[in-house]
C-alpha cells in the first residue's frame, strides 16, 4: 500500500553513467496535516546480496580483502576493505545471486545457504536492499581460487581467518564494512561460532 502521506511530483535522472542517480521533488504532509514540498537525490544500483561462511570444525570464517575508491577518497588511507562476500543481483533472485558471488569471489561452491534477514543500508540516499545469508563451508567445497570476476575489474583476496579474530578485528576497527559487522554480530548473537 501506498503512502498517502506522499505525492511524487517529478523525477530527474541526473547521472546514468555506472547506475543511476535521481532527483525527485515530491510532497509531504507532515504530522500537524500540512504540506511541505521535498527534493531528495536518491541512487539506485541495484538490490544485493552478502554471505557470511562459516566452518564450525575450524572455528573460522572467509572474507575478503579489496580496494574501494569510495573509502579511499573518505579517509581510508589504503582504501583496503575487509568484507563477507556480495554481490549485485542483477537479474538473479537472492539465492542465485549470492551461490554465484560466493563462488566467483571466494572460490568455494555452497551445498546449502540460509538467509537471515534483509536491510536497507544507507536508505537516506541509495535505494538498495541487502539479503543477508550464513552457510557452512568445508575444504572439499572448494572449487577454484576465487578473486572475482576478471570482466568486472575485480581484484579479491581470499582470506580464512579464525571467528575469534574477526571478532577483534571489529572491535579494533580493522574491519569497518557495516554488512561484514552485521553478519559477524549475527553469528555471534546466535552461537553459530564459539565466542
Amino acid at each position: 500500500m501506498k503512502n498517502q502521506r506522499v505525492k511524487i511530483a517529478g523525477q530527474e535522472v541526473l547521472s546514468d553513467n555506472w547506475y543511476t542517480l535521481r532527483k525527485y521533488t515530491f510532497d509531504y504532509q507532515r504530522a500537524d496535516g500540512s504540506w511541505e514540498r521535498q527534493s531528495r537525490e536518491a541512487y539506485d544500483r541495484g538490490n544485493g546480496a552478502t554471505i557470511l561462511l562459516y566452518n564450525v570444525e575450524k572455528q573460522t570464517v572467509v572474507l575478503t580483502r579489496q580496494f574501494r575508491l569510495p573509502t579511499y577518497t573518505n579517509g581510508n588511507e589504503s582504501g583496503i576493505m575487509i568484507e563477507a562476500c556480495a554481490g549485485l543481483l542483477d537479474k538473479d533472485n537472492a539465492e542465485d545471486c549470492i551461490r554465484r558471488e560466493t563462488e566467483e569471489e571466494t572460490g568455494y561452491q555452497l551445498k546449502a545457504v540460509r538467509k537471515i534477514f534483509e536491510a536497507y543500508m544507507s536508505p537516506g540516499s541509495v535505494t538498495e536492499i541487502l539479503y543477508f545469508f550464513v552457510a557452512e563451508y568445508s575444504d572439499d567445497m572448494k572449487i577454484g581460487d576465487g578473486g572475482g570476476c576478471e570482466t568486472e575489474q575485480e581484484n579479491i583476496e581470499v582470506i580464512e581467518i579464525s571467528f575469534n579474530d574477526a571478532v577483534a578485528m571489529v572491535a579494533s576497527g580493522e574491519i569497518r564494512d557495516a554488512k561484514t559487522i552485521m553478519l559477524i554480530q549475527y553469528a555471534q548473537l546466535n552461537g553459530l561460532l564459539a565466542p
